[in-house]
């Protein structure tokens, strides 16, 4: 979840730490510190503070020539928000920063009489304490100690005082990234954005590998002392592709990006004669034979795009499929077997409970793929195949285009599973594929419609609760947007199934609740009309989505959207992005930004 970075090299890392923590804020926003050799001397000066980036920045020297140092923001898990608490932690010549969480700090305290170093609550302070307890001049060999005796997760940044000017790293689960650049040295954070300005180059930290940071080199090794050579990618995009271009929030900026995320995703699974080809990210036609059922395992909206996809795959299909949360998943017992595919859905490809997920679901079968944006992440590094969606960096902690490609990956994956098993033919995965490619293009459509949707968002600045409610693919797609009201402007929103109000969530309406109504489901679409006149009656305020181009009685919503008529399965892209926008600017109206909201993060990397 926290966000960390490090840099040793030729030139000045006070902004180094600084600008790249920015970028990492997403990360983790409770609070933040920087750690560097003083004067390049053999003594490490910390700053931190409670609060955001630009809070650190204020504390900080400006003429700080230091050239190497490490930096942290932070997402609260073990200890409040305060200053102690930030990271860099420092005891005696160990300083460290940490994502993850150490699970047996209790028992180390108690082991190794650790008390007597600690002014923090947090689990990262009693790792550096041991650490420091443990080290006599050799790095690596106190790293490859303390390996054997935490529990948890983690990646650190280490440095300590009797060796300037060198960076230690180690990690177990939580991420990292490094790169060597020819001119200005070594890099190593959480996520490539923060380094990104000097290199497109990186490779990914392997775990628990030591790794050796200097102004000129990075070596890295297993803990036997095996000398390991870096395996290094190349990213696709720029800085701008991480910046907010104009746009006031990243947010609303990753809406605008989901036309020409979707193509990118599309386009490349598409043959010429408009059939589903994956042979570019070398996934065999074999690995879709023999499939007797799929399970989909994720979290957040990742869970959400696996809802829709379930509800699609099943309807066109008749290929059972389940929906599983990972956190859930990975406690129980899986119903899998080897003629299972196991579908494992994150954005970042990090997600820890996802990762656990699939390391228990690849005891029961080899059929794993993954549905992840970050190239090598561990996810995808640890699945039998992997479909990289091509979504570029999602920074606002609310994911927009990673839901629309992940949804598209899964009508992609529908395709070709249909053409292999005989349950499509040829010229109906045709068209099924032809109606996909449209999305694009009718999202821009909606865009359009943005000051409308805008405007709207007015009544819901001030309403404690709202309701989302379909049939359907309508009912996921409304899961995805309660979630996104609820996650950015702190309103109480639950998604219900419309025909389950009368089972007792009716009474949860009263005047003047808002009641968003996706009614674009042609075969319940009376049901739903039904189901909407109920709230109606009972005072509700209705929005109402659908595809109808004028309604014919205007009693029964309040507002109506319309949307060009499309297949059934495939209005999800333009409705969600609808709701995407109504959860944007009610974020915005209550004064809420809306990229960084209270106690979430973009990545959950520790349980």
């Amino acid at each position: 979840m926290c966000g960390i970075i490090g840099f040793t090299g030729s030139i000045p890392v006070q902004d180094i730490l600084l600008n790249g923590l920015e970028r990492l804020e997403y990360r983790g926003y409770d609070s933040a510190g920087i750690a560097f050799f003083k004067d390049n001397r053999p003594h490490i000066s910390v700053r931190k503070t409670a609060g955001k980036v630009k809070d650190l920045r204020a504390i900080c020297d400006d003429d700080n020539t230091s050239c190497c140092g490490i930096g942290h923001t932070r997402w609260a898990t073990h200890g409040g928000v305060t200053n102690a608490n930030a990271h860099p932690h420092k005891v005696g010549k160990t300083t460290l920063i940490h994502n993850g969480i150490i699970e047996n700090y209790h028992e180390l305290i108690e082991s190794y009489q650790l008390q007597k170093d600690l002014k923090s609550e947090t689990d990262t302070e009693v790792a550096c304490a041991l650490i420091n307890k443990l080290y006599q001049g050799d790095p690596i060999a106190v790293l490859r100690q303390v390996s054997g005796l935490l529990k948890g997760s983690f990646a650190f940044c280490i440095m300590f005082a009797d060796q300037p000017g060198k960076i230690y790293a180690l990690r177990n689960v939580s991420p990292m990234v490094a790169t060597l650049t020819d001119k200005e040295g070594a890099f190593i954070a959480s996520d490539l954005t923060a380094f990104i300005d000097y290199s497109k180059r990186y490779f990914i930290v392997p775990e628990y590998h030591i790794l050796t940071l200097t102004p000129d080199s990075i070596s890295m090794e297993d803990l036997k002392g095996n000398p390991v050579e870096a395996e290094y990618q190349e990213v696709n995009w720029d800085i701008t592709a991480a910046q907010k271009e104009g746009y006031p929030h990243y947010m609303i900026k990753e809406i605008h990006e989901q036309p020409q995320a979707l193509v990118r995703t599309i386009e490349p699974r598409i043959s010429p004669d408009n059939l589903p080809d994956f042979s570019a990210d070398g996934i065999p036609d074999s690995f879709f034979e023999n499939c007797s059922d799929i399970t989909v395992v994720a979290c957040g909206t990742a869970l959400y795009a696996g809802m829709a996809g379930k509800n699609m795959i099943q309807n066109v299909l008749g290929i059972p499929v389940s929906v599983a949360i990972a956190s859930e998943f990975r406690y129980e017992r899986p119903v899998i077997n080897e003629n299972s595919m196991v579908i494992v859905t994150s954005q970042s490809g990090e997600t820890i409970d996802t990762l656990e997920a699939l390391r228990l679901a690849r005891q029961y079968t080899h059929k794993t793929l993954a549905i992840v944006n970050v190239k090598g992440s561990s996810i995808a590094r640890e699945s039998d195949q992997v479909l990289y969606t091509h979504a570029g960096p999602e920074i606002a902690v609310a994911s927009t285009k990673a839901y629309s490609v992940q949804v598209a990956s899964f009508y992609l994956l529908a395709a070709k599973i249909g053409l292999v098993q005989g349950k499509m033919t040829k010229k109906e995965a045709q068209n099924f594929l032809a109606t996909l490619k449209e999305m694009p293009g009718r999202i821009e459509t909606v865009l359009s419609h943005e000051k409308r949707i805008q405007d709207l968002t007015d009544r819901f600045t001030n309403v404690p609760n709202a309701f989302y409610i379909g049939r359907g693919l309508d009912y996921r797609v409304a899961m995805e947007a309660a979630l996104k009201l609820k996650e950015i402007s702190y309103i109480h929103a639950e998604a219900y199934a419309a025909g389950e109000l009368k089972h007792g969530t009716i009474s949860l309406i009263d005047d003047g609740v808002p009641v968003i109504a996706l009614a674009t489901q042609h075969k319940v679409y009376s049901k739903v009309i039904s189901n909407i006149r109920e709230t109606k009656a009972r005072g509700a305020y209705v929005i109402l989505i659908s595809e109808d181009k004028k309604i014919t009685d205007p009693t029964i919503c309040d507002v109506h959207f319309s949307i060009p008529k499309v297949d059934d399965l495939f209005s999800v892209f333009e409705s969600i992005v609808i709701c995407q926008l109504i959860g944007y600017y009610t974020s915005v109206n209550k004064g809420i930004n809306p990229d960084q909201p209270r106690n979430l993060a973009k990545s959950v990397t520790v349980e």
